[in-house]
Order: structure tokens, then C-alpha cells, then sequence
């Protein structure tokens, strides 16, 4: 029965036991050759020597070649104590077993010739353990990297190395090389104007929750002298196929919890477990806000005016308040079809609600690995517009995407509502796109205006036919301007990236999501800041984002006079004789004067 080697255990038909892999690097350390080796291998017996108590003693030969104006000799002394020190260090004294109650701490450094890492936890007393140990050399290709380069590469050596211990933990990733703190940091973006590699990398850390820091190399004894002893021997496969498998898994659980969408149900049940929100709500229907409230409740009570609650859940407008443990989950779901930040902010501000939920989707879009991968660079100049429209379908702009795994697209976009129309075709010649231009056409009527490229289909005779007969102006883009036509290279530029982003699926699948969240989304560049739904068929689109405030129905009625008693929406409002109180219900509003004690509508 073949072994595993999973956690700092081997797994075998025996039962488990500590992994000798966790101490390799360490016990298979070579005599260091130069002052430099041994000053490297001394930094890290200062970094463990707190945890033994005679290590004084057994450096006491080591110390002795840095001396001044001593010439290097390495003697059997020197031998002696360089194995007993390596013993002493790779024994289960200065080791811990993985908790992960515990603070994670990953520590990486490279010198010009190798690679090492640690993985430790930071002990209740504050003392630093290590859990296990890594080191490897560099090749002829890497030896070449510039110092940034190499000290990058260390530090995607250790989260590779200790993927299954820190994936999907927030853990604290160490380095020396302050500049990587402005490449690297997990609130940068994706540095355009860095080298692919570091690029390349970054994508790579948007996968970790970690937090980046700076430690001097005089405190970074444990990963410098494993970079600068390095054994010669193979690289052991195991955690590479361990991570894979682990991604794979978590892959798929993330797909299937996507499929459940946030329900108002959902919310009114969480939001009674919050205990931030059970405090506003209390607050609210009493009346009454504690005079030294917590900092999360003081943030809520500079905007008690505009909160109000309905059954069981909190409002802040006519956005709901999400409850802690459904803001990851929700987030996913206005990320659906991966709108960008600015989207994305729009979405929410039509459903949701909580603090700080302009950082979180910022944040979200920041660790989407699709979305940094396929952002495009800052447009460099300001280009002339278009004349503004006053209806829909008046100009439309088209152009083909692809070809996309064998299938071309033709792109017609409305220059008033932003609403876009995408037309799968396995051909782009002038018989198949004028097809699908009347097919289109014969569903929304004729546009006055029609602006494109100068491909060869719309600059045939054929299309010049065509828009005579339906007294359509024909408008082409300067050759070599292909921005003239911006309208819809800018939508075929979005959705070449939506299309990329979703990886793996069926392609119609995934348009049909991206077209659906696009439509629904409001946009900066139409009026009102509507979306294009809106624009274009008067209404908005009815998706899994509406049952977040949408009253599901229920076998006796709509739902929505059922039980009317519990659904009145509780709110303050202080007048100057400070003797109304105005409930606003599910039937209007309704004044209660507490002087005369009638009711008024």
C-alpha cells in the first residue's frame, strides 16, 4: 500500500507518524564554505536558540570564524558542533505540530544560488515555532533573475510549498525585500507597468489570504540560512498533487453553493442570529439608543433616519441589510457574470446594504483572479463623443467578436440604453450577418442610424441594398480609427473578458449570464444612471438579486397582506412638539398623535 504524506504526517497501513520531510532541509544542510555560510547558518540558530538552553555552548566553535583578522579554518571542532547544532534544530524540541487556532506565519528569503522557506506559529507567549521547514536551488534560468525576481520566487515557493496548510486561512507571509511590499501587498492592484513574471506572481497571492510584511535580515535567520544551504536532492511531488486535488475540491463546492442564491427568507433568518443587527432592530422599535453605544451600533445610529425593519429584517432605504454570515455569499452573487468595481458598487446600491460594502467589493473584485487577468490598461487619450440620444434603438452600433472557440459574434449595441444584443454564428459571411440583422430588425423594428467598421460585409453591395431599402443611414469608422465605432469595440472588448474570465461551461451558458447581469446592471454612461434594461424595455430585469427583497408567495395569497400585522415597518421621526409617531405600513402612511390619540392617514 503506497504511503501519503499529508499535514507533517506519512499516512500508511501502519497508522501515521511525523514526516522526516518537515526537517530535511535542515538536517541535509552542507559544511558551509565561507564566513558568509556560517554567519547565515548562526542567524538562524539565534532565531531557535530561546527554545535551547545550551546553544551557547555548541555554537561556541562557529563563533570563533567571525572573528576579526581570523582566518577561515573550518577543524573538526567546527564539524562537530555544526551536526550537533543541525540536530539540535531539526528535533522535535524547536517543532510544533499545525494548529489552526493559531496565528500562521510563512517566512521566505533567496540568495543567489537558492531558495528557502519556513512555515511557523506565533505560540500564546509570543515566541515564533516552526511546523516545517523547506528549501530548494535555484536553476541556470532562475540564477539569472534580478534580486526582486529571486526574492519574489521564494516567496511563491512557500505558498506553494505549504499550500494545504495556509489555503483558504489568513495567515502572515514575512519578507526582506521591502519592495515587493508595493508589488505584492494583497490591497495592491495588478502593477501594469511591472515585469510579467512579478505579474504573473501577483495573480498567483490573489489566490491566498495573507497579509505582507517587512522583516530586516538580521531577524530573518530561520528562511535566509535555508536559502544558502541548500541540499542537493530531488523535489518531492506529493504537495503538488495535494494542492491540485484540494483546488479541484473547493472548486467544486464553490460552484454548487453559487447555485443557491441569497433569499429575504434566508435573511430574516440570519439577521436574527447577527447580534449587531438584533441591536439596531431593538434600538429602533423601542426607540431608544444606548447613550455609549459599541462602535458598530454608533455607525448605525448617525443614519437611525433612514433605517426601518419589516419583518424581522433591517432597511437602510429600500436596501436590505445583509446579515455578517451572508456577505461573502452575497457578494458572490452580484459578482455574477463579473462586472468590475464600479458595476458592481451600482448593483448593490439598488438591493444591499451593510458597512463598509464599497472596501468589500472593491476587495472582491481585487482577489477575483479572472477579473485581473483580463483588465485592460488605462485609456491613454480623451477621445471625441457621439452626439447624445434621446430614445432607444434610434443608433446602433454593430461589430463581430471572435472567432471564440469556433463560433463568431455578431455585436449590436444601442447607443441610447447601453443595451446590447449578441448573435451567435458559425459564419460571418454578408448572407448569414444580413439574416441576422433582419431576424433582429424584425424584433425591435429598424434603426435610423447604423454605425460600423469597414469590414467587408457591411461595405458590400448587398448592405448598401439593404439600408436603402430600409431607409436606414449608414455611418463607417475612419480606417485605422477602430475607436470611432466605440460603442461596440468597447462592448466586444467586455465581452471577450467575460467570456475568459468564465472558465470552463458552455459558452452559451455563460453568455447568457454575462448578457443577463450586464442588462440588469446600472451603468455611468446612460441617463439617470439606469440600466439598459430599464431604458430599453421601461422595466428592470427580474434575477436571483430580486428574491432578496421580493416576498416569496405562499399557498394562501400573494404574500403581501398576509399577516399584515407583523409586516409594518417601524421608523422615528421627531417633530418639534416631539408628539407623533409615523408608522409607515404596507397600506401608506399613518400618523399616530399621541394627544388625541387619533389615527390619520
Amino acid at each position: 500500500m503506497p504511503i501519503v504524506r499529508y499535514l507533517g504526517f506519512i499516512l500508511d497501513k501502519d497508522g501515521h507518524r511525523p514526516d522526516p520531510e518537515k526537517t530535511e532541509a535542515v538536517r541535509q544542510m552542507p559544511v558551509p564554505r565561507n564566513v558568509a555560510e556560517v554567519r547565515s547558518f548562526l542567524g538562524m540558530i539565534n532565531y531557535y536558540g530561546s527554545f535551547v538552553a545550551e546553544m551557547r555552548q555548541i555554537r561556541a566553535s562557529l563563533d570563533e570564524l567571525l572573528k576579526k583578522n581570523v582566518p577561515f579554518r573550518w577543524t573538526s571542532k567546527c564539524d562537530e558542533a555544526f551536526k550537533r547544532a543541525k540536530e539540535v534544530l531539526s528535533s522535535d524540541l524547536l517543532l510544533t505540530h499545525f494548529d489552526p487556532s493559531l496565528e500562521i506565519i510563512v517566512a521566505a528569503d533567496a540568495s543567489d544560488y537558492g531558495i528557502g522557506a519556513v512555515i511557523l506559529h506565533k505560540m500564546p507567549d509570543g515566541t515564533e515555532k516552526a511546523i516545517c521547514h523547506a528549501s530548494r536551488s535555484l536553476n541556470t534560468a532562475e540564477k539569472n533573475y534580478g534580486q526582486i525576481e529571486k526574492e519574489g520566487l521564494a516567496l511563491i515557493f512557500a505558498v506553494r510549498k505549504f499550500h494545504r496548510y495556509i489555503y483558504g486561512r489568513q495567515f502572515k507571509l514575512l519578507t526582506d525585500h521591502k519592495p515587493l511590499l508595493h508589488i505584492f501587498g494583497p490591497k495592491k492592484m495588478v502593477p501594469i507597468y511591472t515585469a510579467n513574471r512579478l505579474q504573473r506572481w501577483k495573480l498567483i497571492l490573489m489566490g491566498y489570504d495573507f497579509s505582507l510584511e517587512y522583516r530586516s535580515t538580521t531577524e530573518f535567520g530561520q528562511a535566509d540560512a535555508l536559502s544558502r544551504l541548500i541540499p542537493a536532492k530531488p523535489n518531492q511531488t506529493e504537495d503538488v498533487v495535494i494542492a491540485k486535488i484540494e483546488q479541484e475540491i473547493l472548486a467544486v463546492y464553490e460552484t454548487t453553493i453559487r447555485a443557491l442564491p441569497v433569499t429575504r427568507i434566508l435573511i430574516q433568518d440570519e439577521s436574527e442570529k447577527d447580534e449587531e443587527i438584533v441591536k439596531v432592530t431593538r434600538a429602533l422599535k423601542q426607540g431608544v439608543w444606548p447613550s455609549k453605544p459599541g462602535k458598530e451600533v454608533q455607525n448605525w445610529k448617525a443614519l437611525r433616519h433612514t433605517l426601518s425593519v419589516q419583518d424581522g429584517c433591517l432597511y437602510f432605504g429600500h436596501r436590505i441589510v445583509v446579515p455578517k454570515s451572508l456577505r461573502g455569499a452575497v457578494l458572490k452573487q452580484l459578482h455574477d457574470g463579473h462586472p468590475g468595481m464600479t458595476r458592481m458598487k451600482m448593483l448593490a446600491r439598488r438591493y444591499v446594504y451593510w458597512t463598509n460594502i464599497n472596501k468589500d467589493i472593491e476587495e472582491n473584485v481585487q482577489k477575483c483572479r479572472y477579473c485581473q487577468e483580463t483588465a485592460k490598461m488605462a485609456r491613454k487619450t480623451v477621445l471625441c463623443s457621439w452626439p447624445d440620444e434621446t430614445k432607444p434603438w434610434n443608433r446602433v452600433h454593430i461589430d463581430f467578436a471572435g472567432p471564440i472557440n469556433g463560433k463568431v459574434y455578431l455585436v449590436v449595441v444601442d447607443s441610447y440604453s447601453k443595451w446590447p444584443e449578441v448573435l451567435e454564428m458559425s459564419s460571418s459571411t454578408v448572407k448569414a450577418t444580413l439574416r441576422e440583422l433582419k431576424m433582429l430588425f424584425a424584433r425591435f423594428g429598424n434603426s435610423s442610424v447604423i454605425v460600423s467598421d469597414n469590414g467587408t460585409q457591411f461595405t458590400s453591395r448587398e448592405f448598401q441594398e439593404f439600408y436603402e431599402k430600409q431607409g436606414i443611414e449608414h455611418i463607417r469608422s475612419p480606417p485605422f480609427h477602430p475607436q470611432s465605432n466605440g460603442q461596440a469595440e468597447r462592448f466586444v472588448d467586455t465581452l471577450k473578458r467575460a467570456l475568459l474570465k468564465s472558465k470552463g461551461g458552455e459558452k452559451s451558458e455563460l453568455l447568457a449570464e454575462f448578457l443577463k447581469c450586464y442588462r440588469k446592471t446600472p451603468s455611468t454612461m446612460t441617463p439617470k444612471q439606469l440600466s439598459p434594461a430599464e431604458l430599453f424595455l421601461g422595466r428592470q430585469l427580474r434575477t436571483t438579486l430580486t428574491l432578496l427583497k421580493e416576498e416569496l408567495r405562499n399557498e394562501k395569497g400573494s404574500g403581501k397582506t398576509e399577516g399584515w400585522k407583523d409586516s409594518i415597518i417601524f421608523t422615528m421621526e421627531h417633530v418639534n412638539d416631539r408628539t407623533k409617531l409615523k408608522i409607515q405600513s404596507i397600506f401608506g402612511t399613518i400618523v399616530l398623535d399621541s394627544k388625541s390619540g387619533f389615527l390619520s392617514t
